[in-house]
């Protein structure tokens, strides 16, 4: 398509007001419409459909569908309800000299590139996406359900455990310190126009960056938080039907995480291969070995206050000493 006039028709009349609603619609989910459901859509934006002829018709299969709105999507704006992000931080990075800043920002994007090689060795599919942050990167997988996000989880382990492991063998200022965030929450998702080209770089903003900013903000060096979210999680049967899971919370998310951890054992870190990974979210212990999970209320310079969780990992290998991720929970209800 392309736009004619978005305030005024062609007689000078005014378009009929297009709610905010139908515009998150549109830009949600899949691109493809109905004759119908174009026409509508060029009615209410004041845009011309455009037709365009094809060297060879289409055969209408997923695979040619699927290519085509991965297309569609490099030159708009996605709107993505509910996604899963992780924030890296570089602890003290305004503080560095140039220099030590960019060679801080080079170790955490091998770290990254190191952590996606070893999980698809273990057959673990991980197709993720960064946008700077600044002091660091936010992390995406630009899979959908609860598989891909659980693997995001994930992958914020093993790249937590590859930055341990460089610095525990660096002397220098190369290698930095992270804290890390995991929240889930809406977003919108774009590639930024350079001139008249689209880039492969994807940006990302939205509610859950929001969330991961201001947490980051409270957490301690070393230290890795989890949003208070919920989200709905889709899965198969073992028939292969289609079932919704509404309002799971961040506790029976991670739940779910740590029960699909086998998948990740005999990997190997720094030479060592992984015997158990153990994720939890601390608390207090309750006596007889249990242990509840303790809530952090974190207020915001704006006065604004939000829930988190504070998460521990810990690496498990052959002959080597585990890496022990994360740090112990804090009394706080502000940082």
């Amino acid at each position: 398509m392309c736009i004619r006039d978005r305030y005024t028709s062609s007689n000078g009349e005014h378009p009929p007001r297009v709610s905010p609603r139908f515009i998150t619609e549109l830009i949600s989910g899949d691109r493809q419409l109905t004759i119908s459901q174009m026409q509508k859509v060029a009615r209410l934006l004041e845009i011309e459909p455009i037709n365009l002829q094809l060297r060879e018709p289409l055969e209408g299969t997923d695979v040619e569908t699927k290519i085509i709105e991965k297309m569609i999507r490099k030159f708009g704006i996605n709107y993505v309800p509910s996604r899963a992000v992780t924030l890296f931080d570089i602890v003290g990075f305004s503080l560095l000299t140039p220099f030590e800043q960019m060679s801080q920002l080079n170790s955490l994007s091998y770290s990254l590139n190191s952590a996606h090689a070893k999980m698809l060795e273990q057959d673990v599919n991980i197709d993720f996406a960064r946008s700077s942050s600044g002091d660091g990167f936010y992390i995406w997988n630009r899979d959908d359900g609860l598989e891909a996000s659980v693997n995001l989880y994930h992958f914020m382990h093993i790249v937590l455990a590859d930055n341990a492991i460089a610095r525990s063998k660096s002397s220098a200022k190369s290698v930095p310190r992270l804290r890390a965030c995991f929240h889930v929450g809406s977003c919108y998702e774009f590639h930024q126009a350079e001139g008249l080209n689209p880039t492969t770089h994807d940006f990302i903003v939205g509610d859950v960056t929001i969330e991961l900013a201001r947490m980051i903000e409270a957490a301690l060096p070393g230290q890795i938080l989890v949003g208070d979210f919920m989200t709905d999680i889709e899965s198969h049967t073992e028939t292969g039907t289609l079932r919704v899971e509404n309002n799971v919370d961040a506790v029976t998310f991670l739940e779910r995480a740590q029960g699909n951890l086998s998948q990740l054992s005999g990997m190997e870190l720094s030479g060592e291969r992984v015997t158990a990974i153990k994720c939890y979210l601390t608390g207090e212990n309750m006596g007889g070995g249990q242990f509840n999970i303790r809530r952090l209320t974190i207020k915001d310079k704006h006065g604004l206050s939000r829930v988190a969780f504070n998460a521990k990992v810990n690496i498990y290998r052959e002959l080597a000493q585990p890496i022990l991720l994360g740090i112990q929970a804090v009394s706080y209800t502000h940082l």
